[in-house]
């Protein structure tokens, strides 16, 4: 729901070599023999870079015939493979994202293929940080009233803790995201739920001086976060930064006009 690109448009699980591996390799080869200065070379793209069958040559290429790192971004579905887990093993660095707690938030936020488990995703990321002798980081994306709420934050917090990556990055919906619900979180909610992390999470989404301020309380912001997942009180409090008698005044009037 909330990547920049809009919707995704077709759903895959299938390995295929999707672009020629040899036309990648020419390229950055040609590359590295004119300037080839850069701090990172990254293998990302308009989707998941693990789908490709032939990514890990990428990888090799880089490290052999240069002395730049490597680095793979990946959503993790597909560590739950071990031929995905060797290839990206040869990384530098590799960053992967977690913004849900469990099947149904999964399901929700991240709108999967119909074939992959969070469980199973889970348990990759796990497999994999045991055997990845480089930098593991953990992106988390967080988005107002969706996986907000400090308590299932909490939850995610707990689920880092068990992967155990050596960074965590929290990010908000500073971009237009896929859904215009899909709002960003205020700068001061973020740097509190980074606390919440251990080891303490940086905040890395690109505040500009008119979306730092968050979202404001109003009946409509409120009605919207209770449409989209049932909340207490406490809850919309802590979200919107809201004294607790000043939300009760909210929901009342919403009630009073059956909304």
């Amino acid at each position: 729901i909330f990547c920049q690109l809009g919707r995704t448009t077709t759903k895959t699980v299938a390995r295929e070599e999707y672009v020629p591996v040899g036309d990648v390799l020419s390229e950055l080869g040609d590359w590295l023999e004119t300037d080839g200065n850069a701090d990172y070379i990254t293998l990302s793209g308009s989707g998941e870079p693990t789908l490709h069958s032939r990514f890990g040559e990428v990888i090799e290429f880089v490290r052999r015939e240069s002395s730049i790192p490597a680095v793979l971004l990946t959503n993790g579905t597909m560590l739950s493979f071990p031929e995905v887990r060797d290839a990206a093993s040869n990384a530098n660095v590799v960053k992967v994202s977690l913004s849900a707690w469990d099947r149904s938030s999964f399901e929700y936020i991240n709108r999967p293929h119909p074939q992959l488990e969070f469980e199973r995703l889970f348990d990759g990321m796990k497999t994999f940080r045991r055997q990845f002798k480089g930098e593991l980081w953990l992106e988390v994306f967080l988005i107002w009233g969706v996986n907000s709420v400090p308590a299932d934050v909490k939850k995610i917090a707990a689920l880092a803790g068990e992967i155990g990556p050596d960074r965590i990055q929290l990010n908000t919906a500073v971009r237009p995201p896929a859904e215009e619900f899909a709002m960003a979180l205020p700068r001061r909610h973020m740097e509190e739920m980074a606390a919440v992390f251990d080891p303490p999470a940086e905040v890395i989404a690109e505040f500009s001086s008119d979306n730092g301020t968050g979202v404001r309380a109003n009946e409509s912001s409120i009605l919207s976060m209770l449409q989209r997942r049932p909340c207490t009180a406490e809850q919309i409090s802590e979200v919107f930064g809201m004294h607790l008698n000043e939300v009760s005044k909210y929901i009342g009037k919403l009630m009073r006009t059956d909304r």
